[in-house]
């Protein structure tokens, strides 16, 4: 394998940028600015896209302008431009079940209620994807608002004390997507299951 293909999903616009759904954006975009790469928007690939080398592993990084709720096109686009294998690519995503600062890292699975996530399973008409799901933990549930809570918790804007956890969670995927192609890919997915951030 000498390309990877990194996709994160989010939403595209102002508005969304800073919020907890954007997570896979986020990570992305941390990545490609230190291998001062820019974004470039590909109408064909239904996303805005950066490109670099690590050694001799090139990576492409995406971020979906379809929406969360059809993540699935851009993905299939992607996967269909270049023809790729779905062992090439990895899904970064939000997990409001996950625990804030918590990571996990699945070669398949359900959708877990994330409709980014079901929009893939249905285009590609598989689970079986690579996907590195990023806590943002959950609202406190007020009794008869919890729908509400859910959606104003993923969609709102991430707080400077959740930044300052989140640094270190992006430190830790970015460094580990690093080693994809040195390091077994076992080895780097127990490194990001057993991510703790308290003891870094």
């Amino acid at each position: 394998m000498n390309e990877i293909y990194l996709i994160g999903l989010g939403n595209p616009g102002k508005q969304y940028s800073k919020s907890r759904h954007n997570i896979g954006f986020l990570l992305l975009e941390n990545l490609s600015k230190k291998y001062n790469s820019n974004f470039i928007l590909k109408n064909k690939l239904k996303s805005s896209c950066s490109e670099f080398k690590i050694n001799d592993l090139t990576y492409r990084l995406f971020l979906p302008n379809t929406f969360m709720n059809n993540s699935g096109d851009a993905v299939k686009a992607i996967i269909d431009w270049y023809k790729i294998n779905l062992d090439q690519i990895f899904i970064i995503v939000d997990d409001k079940d996950l625990p804030l600062g918590k990571i996990r890292f699945r070669k398949k699975g359900s959708s877990g209620g994330h409709n980014g996530l079901k929009s893939i399973i249905e285009k590609l008409q598989t689970n079986q994807f690579n996907r590195i799901r990023i806590g943002i933990g959950s609202p406190k549930s007020v009794k008869g608002k919890n729908n509400f809570n859910t959606i104003s918790h993923v969609l709102g804007n991430i707080s400077l004390e959740e930044n300052s956890i989140l640094d270190k969670v992006y430190k830790k995927v970015i460094e580990s997507l690093e080693q994809l192609n040195c390091k077994k890919e076992e080895y780097i997915i127990n490194e990001l299951n057993s991510f703790d951030k308290d003891h870094i």
